[in-house]
């Protein structure tokens, strides 16, 4: 099972070669140099989580802190097939934390229960591409179905592999990678891969591999996945995105379906869930209307690698995705995009989510419900063009885990040279 995503991938990269046929397409003239690009994003971030139980270790966790998120991106060597390089470089930088209040995931802590000073790493991947075919191997940012980075506190979450991508076919692409080692969004080191369901259990890889093809005009897309988290779980997964105008309106679905099983010699016992969402939109005039469904069936949760965004499920939410096992969920959301009243730049969220009969470590019957506001501005022009703020705030209370109040503030302005 281990080798199966490199070799689907010397297969994609044999696939390309043999469409190219006689006239073979030259990669991007662009160079390597003339078409670099570097950004930075300077983001500063506040958490605040304030604990509505008395049996929390901690009434209070609060911190603050400075990020520096260093990203640059070559261009490709001329040729038939183009070399390049990605790097990235992220710091971070404590402001204001303590002992007392530490643990909001925006710093490392120590032995000693205090937040870190300072923290970083750099990484790079070097990329290849012949035609419309990439090869990237290094130090990543995935973000496909059944893997995707988090990028939800100070710095984001990398992994250490390989993936391949391939868009020879007009709609249709393919993807396959290979995963060794993560560095989590509070940490500057490289540890090996496990489950949320179980993050003391390591596995020695993950693997994935799948297809995506869109037509209709763009309006539709339908994708088939299969990943691998080897000796813990195997996971396949089906998905359906749809937009269709109706008059004023554009209504859209985003439907999916997962099926988890335990993988090799099962490090974390046996799994065997099956979890669907449907994810529906109306919009019109700036408004945009949601109602997500979702339902876990069997003896395990839903099935992802350890400090993964769990972005994919119809149901997440800012503190949690509603995913333990034989939990089902519904979610109301309303966005305003101002920009419909004058005020491009502007953005308002508020959503509930609601999920019950939950089993988890505490029992069977478990049932929890998040709120969620958001209200962001973007500035449109100035010399401080493109900085923006975002404030959100998650009222949070489950049966089987403490209650909480959380509040974030992140400003966060990008640079590009």
């Amino acid at each position: 099972m281990s080798n199966r995503p490199s070799l689907l991938a010397h297969s994609l990269l044999g696939t390309s070669l043999s469409l190219l046929g006689g006239g073979v397409a030259w990669a991007e003239d662009s160079g390597f140099f003339e078409g670099a690009k570097t950004d930075l994003l300077l983001r500063n971030y506040y958490f605040n989580r304030d604990f509505r139980d008395h049996d929390a270790p901690k009434g209070q966790i609060e911190e603050w802190a400075q990020g520096f998120i260093l990203k640059f991106s070559s261009g490709y060597t001329p040729g038939t097939v183009g070399f390049g390089l990605d790097a990235i470089g992220l710091f971070g930088l404590k402001l204001d934390s303590s002992g007392r209040v530490s643990g909001s995931e925006l710093l490392p802590v120590h032995d000693d229960g205090r937040a870190a000073d300072n923290y970083g790493r750099a990484g790079a991947a070097v990329k290849v591409r012949l035609s419309q075919t990439e090869l990237k191997v290094g130090e990543l940012l995935p973000d496909v179905p059944v893997l995707r980075y988090d990028d939800g506190r100070l710095l984001p979450q990398t992994f250490r592999g390989a993936l391949l991508v391939s868009r020879e076919i007009t709609g249709l692409g393919l993807q396959a990678g290979q995963y060794r080692a993560v560095s989590l969004r509070n940490s500057s080191d490289m540890q090996d891969l496990s489950a949320w369901a179980a993050p003391g259990v390591k596995s020695d890889g993950f693997n994935y591999a799948g297809a995506e093809y869109r037509f209709n005009q763009q309006r539709t897309l339908v994708g088939a996945w299969h990943s691998q988290l080897q000796d813990i779980y195997r996971q396949s997964y089906f998905n359906l995105l749809h937009k269709q105008p109706v008059g004023e309106w554009m209504l859209g679905a985003n439907l999916g379906y997962f099926i988890d099983r335990d993988d090799g010699s099962a490090r974390i016992g046996r799994v065997d869930s099956h979890t669907a969402y449907g994810l529906f939109s109306a919009s019109r005039a700036g408004h945009t209307l949601y109602l997500g469904l979702q339902k876990v069936s069997g003896d395990s949760p839903w099935m992802s690698v350890y400090g993964s965004s769990g972005r994919t499920l119809g149901n997440d939410m800012f503190n949690g995705n509603f995913s333990n096992a034989g939990e089902r969920s519904w979610q109301l959301r309303y966005d305003y995009d101002f920009a419909a009243a004058g005020v491009p730049g502007l953005l308002a969220m508020v959503r509930y989510g609601r999920g019950d009969q939950a089993t988890t470590k505490v029992g069977n019957g478990g049932t929890e419900w998040e709120r969620d506001t958001e209200i962001g501005y973007t500035l449109q022009s100035g010399s401080l063009k493109n900085l923006s703020l975002r404030l959100n705030n998650a009222t949070n209370r489950r049966s089987f885990n403490s209650d909480f109040d959380q509040t974030r503030l992140i400003v966060s302005y990008p640079l590009s040279f």
